[in-house]
């Protein structure tokens, strides 16, 4: 099923005007300077029903397949480039896919954020979020999506059930669990086997819950922590990743799960301020207080003052009690700037106009409350 959604774009402008291309027609390129801002946005009514995206930077070599693949279980094919500088555009343009160009690379969080903005403009119902560097079969999509029309909000592609892991490096699977107990400690309460996956069907209630602030490769476990906070419905379905393709990944595996869990604790200082530094800073002032006791014990008892193990203790207990401190204070401004979120959110949604979208002949279809401004409506 193809779809020509350019009316739906002529609305948007961010960064400068669209422009659009593509042999057949069916392409469409944005240059986006700046990441879009969804808040802004008018609210389009259901023109897709199904869309699958991914993001891609220089994927020539795999791109045509993948949408080819994608293109046999939805209504449309979206591609985020990321700065490429290859041929990536034009080839997904040539298959008839929607093409967002962003002018620079702005990271694997950066195009979800894309996805999730088009997704959004596009009235979206299902959105299914695949890798175009041919890691990732679309002949598993019918399998997520299916999980998704059961009635759960998102679905997850896992490679860690029925054994469908065997073919995952050992040092994979040793990073991926590590960020896997990250990405729990920062505040997901869901119970799931791979919080790494990329390959992920969201409903629409999903679709217009999460807005992903991180341009990084955490913005994954950034989005499990929106769906947490949203208390959405989660599945797994097995898939299997292809992990035989050369150039997948233009960064060393190590350094690039160092990179991860180093934006997941960044997470972890934010939403949990308590665990990440009132829980040190209560064992610094523990093993503090310790060193002083057994200094001031030792004095009495030998008459020696040991000036090094008093200088550290008391060093200690100072840095406890400084951690405490600023666990305290940081969680108390999170739970003010929550409740915040929490009344502004109760506002918008008191005050926000009903729009009726209408057919081209002007028949009423259907009445919906906008969570946006009505000038952000398109006419």
């Amino acid at each position: 099923m193809n779809t020509r959604p350019h009316s739906l774009f002529t609305s948007r402008t961010v960064g400068e005007q669209p422009t659009r291309h593509g042999g057949n027609g069916n392409g469409v390129t944005l240059l986006i300077k700046e990441p879009a801002n969804c808040d802004s946005e008018g609210q389009q009514a259901g023109t897709v029903r199904t869309l699958v995206a991914m993001p891609a930077y220089n994927e020539e070599a795999y791109i045509a397949k993948t949408i080819v693949g994608a293109q046999q279980h939805a209504d449309a094919v979206l591609v985020v480039d990321d700065g490429s500088k290859d041929d990536t555009v034009r080839i997904a343009g040539a298959l008839g896919a929607l093409v967002v160009q962003h002018e620079t690379n702005k990271g694997y969080g950066g195009a979800l954020q894309t996805i999730f903005c088009t997704a959004r403009d596009l009235g979206a119902e299902e959105l299914v979020i695949i890798d175009s560097d041919g890691q990732h079969n679309p002949g598993d999509i019918p399998r997520l999506l299916a999980e998704l029309r059961k009635g759960n909000d998102v679905v997850i592609g896992s490679r860690f059930i029925d054994d469908s892991n065997a073919e995952i490096p050992a040092y994979r699977k040793v990073g991926m669990k590590i960020l896997d107990t990250a990405t729990t400690i920062a505040g997901t309460n869901l119970t799931i086997t791979d919080s790494q996956s990329g390959f992920r069907a969201y409903g629409r209630k999903a679709i217009e819950a999460i807005r992903i602030s991180d341009e990084g490769m955490s913005a994954g476990s950034e989005i499990l922590i929106l769906i947490s906070d949203h208390r959405l419905n989660v599945a797994e379905v097995p898939i299997r990743v292809r992990y035989d393709i050369e150039g997948t990944s233009s960064e060393n595996p190590v350094s690039h799960g160092i990179e991860v869990l180093m934006n997941i604790v960044r997470l972890i200082s934010l939403r949990r301020p308590l665990v990440f530094f009132g829980i040190p800073g209560l064992v610094f002032t523990l093993f503090g207080l310790g060193a002083e006791l057994h200094t001031f014990s030792e004095y009495y008892r030998t008459a020696e003052f040991h000036y090094v193990l008093f200088t550290g203790g008391f060093s200690m207990l100072i840095l406890g009690l400084l951690l405490v401190a600023v666990g305290m204070i940081l969680y108390s401004l999170v739970q003010i700037i929550l409740q915040g979120q929490e009344s502004a959110g109760r506002v918008a949604s008191d005050s926000s106009p009903i729009v009726t979208f209408l057919h081209a002949e002007g028949s009423e279809v259907a009445e919906e409350r906008a969570p946006h401004p009505v000038e952000g409506v398109p006419e």
